[in-house]
């Protein structure tokens, strides 16, 4: 059975699909890990970030797997690496070539092969697994997907304006939701879920009432 977890940033994807995937006992596909892990390599190798067909190429030469909570790429831990700012600044520009997307996508069908696998990203439901089982939107109202994202910024010693936040947000999911390849929204037959007014369990509890009434059977 595929789960796919879509919504846009601040929704809590990433950490609702590894609760799911581990209160069921299923696998993991954190997509948005793999396309970090292509924007790392084309850093570390000098690959033109403005060259779709030489990122491609580089991407379907990749060995990008996952071991529990760690990121392989070509069996080097970039588990910390994938995080910095300088990736992070470089994976838009990855995820936006079509022809890296294609290789991704191609990627991604080959994980999910014959498993039990929650998956999430911003076109799992749409691109990558049409025939999704089911297919979760999750999002919260703007202002509480940054009022999250302040919270973890201030516990961490930043210092940073809620309304500041809200703007950078607003523009990247104008940005997302325009992306010419891969752009994020609902899938016509998703199961739309708000998270505003919900804990972090109360929001996995729900996912895995969906994930039953769709049939799925958490591993004994």
């Amino acid at each position: 059975m595929i789960v796919t977890l879509d919504g846009p940033a601040g929704a809590g994807k990433s950490t609702a699909a590894k609760a799911l995937a581990r209160q069921l006992g299923w696998r993991y596909l954190d997509t948005g890990a793999m396309y970090r892990g292509v924007a790392w390599a084309a850093l570390t190798r000098n690959v033109c970030l403005e060259e779709d067909s030489e990122l491609a190429n580089l991407a379907s030469r990749l060995e990008l797997r996952f071991d529990a909570d760690r990121v392989l790429v070509d069996g080097t831990d970039v588990t910390a690496e994938i995080r910095t700012q300088e990736v992070t600044a470089a994976t838009r520009r990855v995820a936006d070539a079509a022809a890296v997307r294609e290789v991704m996508v191609h990627q991604q069908r080959r994980i999910a092969d014959g498993c039990d696998i929650v998956t999430e990203g911003r076109d799992q439901g749409t691109v990558v697994f049409p025939q999704a089982e089911l297919k979760v939107f999750l999002t919260a109202s703007p202002r509480e997907r940054a009022r999250r994202r302040y919270l973890e910024r201030t516990a961490c010693g930043d210092v940073v304006s809620l309304e500041a936040i809200l703007a950078t947000q607003q523009a990247r999911d104008d940005a997302d939701a325009t992306r010419p390849v891969g752009a994020m929204r609902a899938a016509d037959d998703a199961v739309l879920v708000e998270t505003d007014g919900m804990d972090h369990q109360q929001v996995v509890d729900a996912l895995v009432q969906l994930v039953v009434s769709r049939g799925g059977k958490a591993c004994p």
